[in-house]
C-alpha cells in the first residue's frame, strides 16, 4: 500500500506539471490551429530565470517566481508577434515550423548565455518529507499540485467568464465566423500565445526544485506536454489536464514497476494507442461541441 500511494503520489506530481504543459497547447491550438512546438521551452525558460534570479541576485522564491512568469510571458507575446503575426504564408503547416525554429532559437540562446550546467532553484518552503501511510512527500509536490490545481480553476473563470475568455471560445469553434462577427482573431492568436507562455513558464518554476533545469530540458516536457494533450483532447483545455494526470500516473507506475527505463516509451505508447482508438482524445471533440466542453 505505502508503494502504490508513493507511485500515485509521484505520479499526481509529474502529471500536474504535464497538464499545465498541455494546457498551454491547447491554449494556442483552440485560437490558431497551430500546435506551438516551442512551448517547452518557454517552459525551460521560466525555470532557468527564476533559477538565475534566485541563485545569482538572491532574490526570493515568490519574487523570482513572478518575475519569470511576467517575463516569460512578455517574451511569448513578443515572438509571436516576430514570428506568426508577421508572417507571409500564415498556413498552419508553415506557422508549426515556425514555432520549431522559436524552440531552437529560444534553446540556442539559452545555452549560449547560460552554459550546459543544470541550475537550482530552492524549494517553496523546506526540503523536510511528510510521511503518509507509509510514503513521504515532499512539501514541493504539494506546491506542484495545488498551484496546478489554481491555476486550472482560474483558467475556467477566465474561459467562461471573462469578455477574452468568450472570445477565444468563439474563435475556437470558427475563426472564420468569429471575425465575421467582429471577433479580433489575430489579437487573440497573441493573447493566446501570452496566457499559454504563462503558463508554461509557472510549470517550469514549481518543477524546478525537484527537477533542477538546464537549456534542454524543454524539449522532453514539451512532447510530454503534447502526448498529455493529445491523450486528454486537444480541443479541451481540461482533459488536456486530464491527460497529464494520466501520462504522469502511467510512468510513475511504469517505472516502479518495470523499471525507469519505460518510463518515457509508455508517453509515446499512450499516444499510439489513443491516436487509433480515440483520435479525438479522452475529452476531446471539435466545433460546438468543443465551446461547449471548455
Amino acid at each position: 500500500m505505502s508503494e502504490f500511494l508513493q507511485l500515485l503520489i509521484s505520479g499526481l506530481t509529474t502529471g500536474s506539471v504535464y497538464g499545465l504543459v498541455a494546457v498551454g497547447f491547447c491554449m494556442v491550438y483552440n485560437t490558431t490551429e497551430v500546435i506551438n512546438f516551442a512551448q517547452g521551452e518557454f517552459v525551460m525558460l521560466g525555470g532557468m530565470m527564476a533559477a538565475v534570479v534566485a541563485g545569482g541576485f538572491g532574490w526570493p522564491v515568490p519574487l523570482a517566481l513572478l518575475f519569470a512568469v511576467v517575463f516569460v510571458t512578455l517574451i511569448g507575446l513578443l515572438s509571436e508577434k516576430l514570428t506568426i503575426g508577421l508572417s507571409r504564408k500564415p498556413e498552419v503547416l508553415n506557422l508549426i515550423i515556425v514555432t520549431i525554429g522559436l524552440a531552437i532559437v529560444i534553446k540556442g540562446v539559452v545555452m549560449m548565455v547560460w552554459g550546459k550546467f543544470p541550475k537550482d532553484l530552492p524549494a517553496f518552503s523546506g526540503e523536510t518529507s511528510l510521511a503518509v501511510l507509509g510514503a513521504s512527500i515532499t512539501p514541493q509536490a504539494l506546491w506542484i499540485v495545488g498551484i496546478a490545481l489554481v491555476v486550472m480553476v482560474l483558467v475556467g473563470f477566465f474561459m467562461k467568464t471573462s469578455v477574452i475568455g468568450t472570445a477565444m471560445r468563439a474563435a475556437a469553434a470558427d475563426r472564420g465566423t468569429a471575425a465575421l462577427m467582429g471577433i479580433p482573431v489575430t489579437r487573440l492568436s497573441t493573447v493566446s500565445f501570452g496566457v499559454a507562455s504563462g503558463i508554461g513558464a509557472l510549470a517550469g518554476v514549481i518543477i524546478t526544485p525537484l527537477t533542477m533545469t538546464s537549456y534542454d530540458q524543454g524539449t522532453i516536457l514539451g512532447l510530454k506536454g503534447f502526448c498529455a494533450a493529445i491523450i486528454g483532447g486537444m480541443g479541451n483545455v481540461f482533459g488536456a489536464f486530464l491527460g497529464g494526470l494520466i501520462l504522469g500516473g502511467a510512468e510513475a507506475f511504469s517505472a516502479g514497476l518495470g523499471g525507469s527505463g519505460y518510463q518515457d516509451a509508455v508517453a509515446f505508447l499512450l499516444l499510439i494507442v489513443l491516436l487509433l482508438v480515440r483520435p479525438s482524445g479522452l475529452l476531446g471533440g471539435t466545433g460546438r461541441e468543443r465551446v461547449v466542453k471548455f
